[in-house]
């Protein structure tokens, strides 16, 4: 089994654990899993520690905020040869094919079991049908330099934007909607994938030391108090 690029940094795989277990899945409602592991294993306990210790302020202007800040889209900052965006696409698709003489890294085709919906995505590489899916940023950049980010050197900026911690493979127009919200604002649709989904953001903002607003410390509460 090929190992998948990207995952040495998550600590998010296979199932979310706490209140007596949970498991999530990345798949489909109807137990489907996707093929990146792809499910996301964070202990629930550990996640409301976590959120306990974030600090809560409000919100900066969004004053400054570019893309670039965070350094070029979807660079190759585990120099394995192959851009973020299809390093995430090849953790996260199955049945994949690749572009021929590429080493294997970037994605012609391939199936996203899409963890916001549960719907099953078919991918094909072209002008008019990549943005079919998307690569999400769990906690958005724009969110993330309101929360601390604009004081940040470049290079943390690009790992930050980089992280496969904070990288999933979505659907195209539901990362749309979700733009820069954050989890007071915005949640998945697929109610199942919501604990994961707020539980992988706690594990983000902690290791970058992002903080929340109180309005999104209580969703986050909220959410994982159903766990």
């Amino acid at each position: 089994m090929r190992v998948r690029a990207g995952l040495a940094g998550l600590a998010a795989v296979v199932a979310l654990a706490g209140c007596g277990g949970l498991e999530a899945r990345t798949g489909a409602d109807t137990g489907t899993s996707s093929s990146s592991s792809k499910s996301d294993k964070i202990d629930v306990g550990e996640a409301r520690k976590k959120l306990g210790k974030l600090e809560v302020k409000g919100r900066a202007p969004r004053t400054g905020f570019e893309r670039d800040k965070f350094g070029p889209a979807w660079a190759d900052v585990d120099r394995n040869g192959c851009d973020t965006r299809n390093d995430i696409l090849k953790r996260d698709l199955r049945d994949e094919k690749f572009k021929a003489g590429t080493h294997d890294c970037i994605v012609l085709s391939g199936v996203l079991d899409d963890p916001y919906s549960g719907k099953t995505i078919q991918f094909k590489r072209g002008q008019d049908t990549s943005t079919d899916v998307q690569i999400d940023h769990l906690v958005p950049l724009s969110d993330a330099w309101q929360k601390g980010a604009q004081q940040w050197t470049a290079a943390k900026r690009k790992e930050f934007a980089n992280d496969p911690l904070n990288l999933l493979a979505v659907d195209g127009p539901l990362n749309g909607q979700k733009s820069d919200s954050d989890a007071a604002t915005w949640l998945p649709p697929r109610k199942a994938y919501r604990c994961a989904y707020i539980a992988r953001q706690i594990e983000v903002k902690a290791k970058y030391g992002v903080w929340v607003t109180s309005g999104e410390k209580d969703a986050m509460q909220g959410i994982l108090s159903s766990c």
